[in-house]
């Protein structure tokens, strides 16, 4: 989250769902995980990553991913797409 307005600019899948898809089908360049949401989900999509050569990124809170993300709710996880 290099810029001052975090991800708000950037192509964004925001949410679990989305963005394992997003890994899984090639569209995600870097992940970004909220170091408190569930464990299960962290292991999954560290895997999801490795296997598909995605960086990954650690945010303490979902609830600073989500304000990351120009959101106001937490979010577990987000990918930021191919452009």
């Amino acid at each position: 989250m290099s810029n001052d307005k975090g991800l708000q600019d950037a192509h964004v899948k925001i949410g679990t769902k989305q963005t394992m898809k997003a890994v899984e089908n090639g569209q995600a360049t870097e992940v970004y995980v909220a170091e408190d949401c569930d464990p299960r989900l962290i292991s999954k999509i560290e895997a999801l990553c490795t296997k598909h050569s995605v960086d990954i990124t650690h945010v303490p809170t979902m609830k600073e991913l989500g304000e990351a993300c120009g959101i106001e709710v937490g979010a577990a996880m987000a990918a930021v797409l191919n452009q």
